[in-house]
C-alpha cells in the first residue's frame, strides 16, 4: 500500500471523509448589494419620502378646507381614507402631514445621532476621565424614560415642531452614545489600530481611517430604527396636543381629532394609525438590513 493510500484511510481501512469545502471571505460590496436587492422594503419607504417632498402629486384635495356636505363620508374611490367631521379628505391630510412628521423626526434623529456619536467617541477615545463623565451623563438620561424626557422638554418650551424635535432628539442621545462607545472600544482592541498608533498615526488620523469606517454601519442601523421610534414618539406627543397646531395636518393630530368619532367613523383613526405602524415597521426592517449589510 502506498503512502498516499495510507494517508487517505483510517486504521480500519475505511476512507477518510472528504474535507469541508472552504468558502472565500465575502467581498466588501457583496452584502451591500444583497441589501440593495431587497427592493420590496425600499418601495414603501420611497413612497413616504415622495409624500413628504411632493404631496400635491399624490393628492389634489385641499387638506385644510373641506366640504361640509361630505363630512364623515366612508372610504370610497373619491376619498380613499374617507372624510373627517369638517368634510376634509383624510388621505390628503395624511399625505400632506407626512412632511411635518418626517421633518420633525429627522430633526430629532439628527440631534440624537450627532450629539450621541460625539459623546460616545469622546468616551471611547479621550481617556478614563472623559469616559466616566460621559457615561454618568448617559446613565442619567437612561434613568428617565425617553418619552418622559421629551414630554418634559416640550412642556418647558413653546409647543411646536422645533421643540418637539429637540425633546425627542435629546432623549435619544443615550442610545447612540452607548452604541458608539461600545463599537469604538471593540475596534480599538484590534491589532491594526494598535499598529497604526505605534507607527506614529495621529489621533484624528486613526479615528478617521481606522475607527469611524467600522462604527458607521451600526450607527446607520440605529439611525433607521431611531427614525421609527421618533415617528412614534412625535405622533404620540402630537396626539396629546404638543405638535403642530390645528388645522396643520400631522399624523398624531389626525388620530387625536378622529378619536371623538371612533364609534361612527372608524377610518379617522384606523387608517392614519396603520400608516404610522407601517412606517415604524419599515424603518425597523431597514435598520436590521443595514446592520446585516455592514456585518462582515
Amino acid at each position: 500500500m502506498s503512502v498516499l493510500t495510507e494517508q487517505n484511510t483510517t486504521p480500519a481501512g475505511l476512507p477518510l471523509p472528504e474535507p469541508a469545502p472552504t468558502t472565500a471571505a465575502p467581498a466588501p460590496g457583496r452584502p451591500v448589494r444583497r441589501w440593495l436587492g431587497r427592493w420590496w422594503m425600499l418601495l414603501p419607504l420611497g413612497l413616504l419620502l415622495a409624500w413628504a417632498l411632493v404631496p400635491g402629486a399624490f393628492s389634489a384635495a385641499d387638506p385644510i378646507t373641506g366640504i361640509p356636505a361630505q363630512k364623515l363620508s366612508a372610504p370610497s374611490p373619491a376619498h380613499p381614507f374617507g372624510t373627517d367631521h369638517l368634510g376634509r379628505d383624510v388621505y390628503s391630510r395624511v399625505v400632506h402631514g407626512t412632511r411635518q412628521t418626517l421633518m420633525t423626526a429627522g430633526l430629532a434623529c439628527l440631534i440624537g445621532s450627532v450629539l450621541g456619536s460625539v459623546l460616545g467617541l469622546l468616551a471611547g477615545t479621550a481617556g478614563r476621565a472623559a469616559d466616566a463623565v460621559a457615561m454618568r451623563l448617559v446613565d442619567v438620561l437612561l434613568a428617565v424614560p425617553a418619552f418622559l424626557i421629551a414630554l418634559i422638554l416640550v412642556t418647558a418650551t413653546e409647543p411646536g415642531p422645533l421643540s418637539l424635535g429637540l425633546g425627542v432628539g435629546i432623549a435619544s442621545i443615550a442610545a447612540f452614545a452607548r452604541l458608539v462607545r461600545t463599537e469604538v472600544l471593540r475596534v480599538r482592541s484590534h491589532d491594526f489600530v494598535q499598529a497604526a498608533l505605534m507607527s506614529g498615526g495621529g489621533y484624528f488620523t486613526v479615528l478617521r481611517r481606522h475607527i469611524l469606517p467600522h462604527v458607521i454601519g451600526p450607527v446607520l442601523a440605529l439611525l433607521a430604527v431611531d427614525l421609527g421610534a421618533a415617528i412614534l414618539a412625535i405622533s404620540g406627543l402630537g396626539f396629546l396636543g404638543f405638535g403642530a397646531p390645528p388645522p396643520t395636518p400631522e399624523w398624531g393630530l389626525l388620530i387625536s381629532e378622529g378619536r371623538q368619532y371612533l364609534s361612527v367613523a372608524w377610518w379617522l383613526t384606523t387608517l392614519p394609525g396603520l400608516v404610522i405602524v407601517t412606517a415604524v415597521m419599515l424603518t425597523a426592517a431597514l435598520g436590521r438590513s443595514i446592520n446585516r449589510a455592514f456585518r462582515f
